[in-house]
């Protein structure tokens, strides 16, 4: 009986035990769900509170930028994101749908904020058209390059903003090559380079073309601010030097300096050119020699940098060569002449020179030693054709027979030794008379077809003529805006082409501008005519 209670006691103590660990663990439960819960509700409430502390951020970031772009638009605001496309040509964005009033797209034409959020690069630029596909803009060579400096992305993101820019008054530019001053009136075409650009902003980089050369010129520093417009307005331009070393030369166009006198010694590889410079007054000096190519920079169309067939002189012999500027070549006038040497046939070493000699101390009626009277008792060599004093005539002609031969080619009739007359051969082209190791050189120099970039495919001789006198790409100096441009064509207009003006000239000549006699408004091609007609008695 004891043990039935002792067993009964003992359940009953464990079940007591049991409902008192089970309730202990249903109260931790309740405990940590009720602290879970209430950490989720401050985390909930945290996250909401920062969310309502990010939005009015975020409005009052959107409130000053708008404030800023209503500032910086003069009661104009624009900003949007665009797709970038590149484009060889103006800039030109698809708004067609989103913007209908003239006046802000007149403002949009002018200046453009445009800025690559993923690099930070931001740059400035005008409108030309709103024709580009919606949601897209279409940007110039020189704007996609000042924002994507290295590989641009898959799918490249621009945003937008219209900014009223100031009148730039001043900007100071640096080549990042060398050559750039070596141009001609270089000034003359970074301004006709700039009249493609709206805008300048620091840091950005200018490309200039003169003919197939591209320089690329940094701008440091502008005024009145970092981003300035230079639409109708005059801008005060420094050039600054190069910082690049004449190092490599021969793989860029640049003019190194040639002093009259002193030897120059190089190498130049095929197919390439090395550029020397060198200046001359006409002023008692009469004859220059000089090696290699050469062409005069100061001609209204003769290249800076002479080439195969665009120059003024040249030389193609085979050994030394020697070019003569005399003084009745009317070519000849003091200035700065530029020579180009060619590697036509593997890596060449050669010396260079240039040299002035007088030829006025020469008195006139005074012969050269080597010339002396023709003797009266003379006859002619039946085979060289020389004369020969009659009493040694039998003799000349025998040794003539039997050591000379007469070149029979039309024209020709040069006497030779009979050991070089194998080597004496004619071009069955041109009739020229040149060795036989010459030959190859001649046949590639002057009768290999070369195409012109306008697409005109002609010989040596004929690509010169064409390249200086009716190549519509050639580079002329404009006689009306004093521009450096291509030529174009033949004008439409009879009495500009007895002008002797070319397709630009004829179409920039036609814009007006007042007479200073009359005020009257006259065609600036007609205005020498305009002149003498109405005003040559006053």
């Amino acid at each position: 009986m004891d043990f039935e209670l002792r067993q009964a006691r003992e359940k009953l103590e464990r079940e007591q035990r049991e409902r008192v660990q089970r309730a202990k663990a249903k109260a931790e439960r309740e405990r940590r769900a009720k602290a879970e819960a209430a950490r989720r509700r401050d985390a909930l409430e945290a996250s909401h509170r920062e969310r309502r502390l990010d939005a009015a951020r975020a409005q009052e970031e959107a409130d000053q930028k708008m404030e800023e772009a209503m500032q910086i638009g003069k009661g104009i605001s624009f900003s949007r994101m665009f797709e970038a496309l590149r484009y060889d040509g103006p800039a030109v964005l698809g708004i067609r749908s989103s913007y209908h009033h003239l006046h802000l797209r007149s403002c949009l034409m002018k200046e453009l904020w445009i800025k690559v959020p993923c690099t930070q690069e931001a740059t400035c630029c005008g409108v030309l058209e709103f024709t580009a596909r919606e949601g897209s803009a279409e940007l110039p060579p020189h704007v996609w390059n000042n924002l994507f400096k290295s590989d641009s992305p898959d799918v490249p993101l621009i945003e937008v903003r219209y900014v009223s820019l100031p009148k730039g008054n001043y900007a100071k530019l640096k080549p990042e090559g060398v050559g750039f001053s070596d141009l001609p009136n270089h000034r003359a075409v970074l301004e006709t380079a700039l009249r493609n650009h709206a805008t300048l902003s620091e840091n950005d980089v200018v490309v200039v073309n003169y003919g197939q050369l591209q320089y690329k010129l940094r701008v440091l520093e502008l005024k009145p601010a970092s981003s300035v417009s230079v639409l109708e307005t005059d801008v005060e331009v420094d050039i600054e030097g190069s910082d690049s070393v004449l190092d490599n030369e021969e793989n860029q166009h640049v003019l190194v300096p040639l002093a009259i006198g002193k030897v120059e010694s190089s190498i130049v590889e095929e197919g390439k050119f090395r550029y020397y410079k060198f200046s001359m007054l006409i002023n008692g000096l009469q004859n220059a020699g000089c090696c290699s190519r050469s062409s005069r920079n100061h001609c209204r169309t003769e290249p800076v940098f002479p080439t195969q067939h665009r120059h003024e002189w040249s030389s193609h012999e085979m050994g030394s060569k020697v070019l003569i500027l005399k003084p009745r070549d009317a070519s000849l006038v003091s200035g700065t002449y530029s020579i180009g040497v060619y590697g036509f046939k593997g890596t060449s070493k050669y010396q260079l020179s240039v040299a002035v000699k007088d030829v006025n101390s020469q008195r006139i009626g005074e012969q050269a030693s080597g010339t002396s009277s023709m003797d009266v008792d003379s006859v002619v060599c039946k085979n060289c054709k020389r004369h020969i004093a009659s009493r040694t005539a039998p003799l000349h002609e025998a040794y003539c027979m039997r050591h000379n031969v007469t070149c029979m080619h039309d024209g020709c009739g040069v006497v030779l030794r009979k050991e070089e007359a194998a080597d004496h051969v004619h071009c069955n082209k041109c009739g020229r008379a040149f060795q036989q190791r010459e030959m190859e050189k001649h046949m590639k120099v002057f009768h290999e077809p070369l195409q012109c970039p306008c697409g005109v495919i002609l010989e040596k001789e004929d690509m010169v003529q064409h390249q200086s006198s009716t190549c519509p790409l050639r580079l002329i100096v404009c006689r009306f805006c004093g521009d450096t441009v291509h030529a174009g064509g033949e004008p439409v207009d009879v009495r500009d082409r007895l002008r002797n003006m070319c397709e630009h000239e004829s179409v920039c000549g036609s814009r007006t501008a007042p007479c200073d006699s009359c005020g009257r408004s006259v065609m600036l091609k007609e205005m020498d005519i305009h002149v003498i007609a109405v005003h040559q008695k006053s």
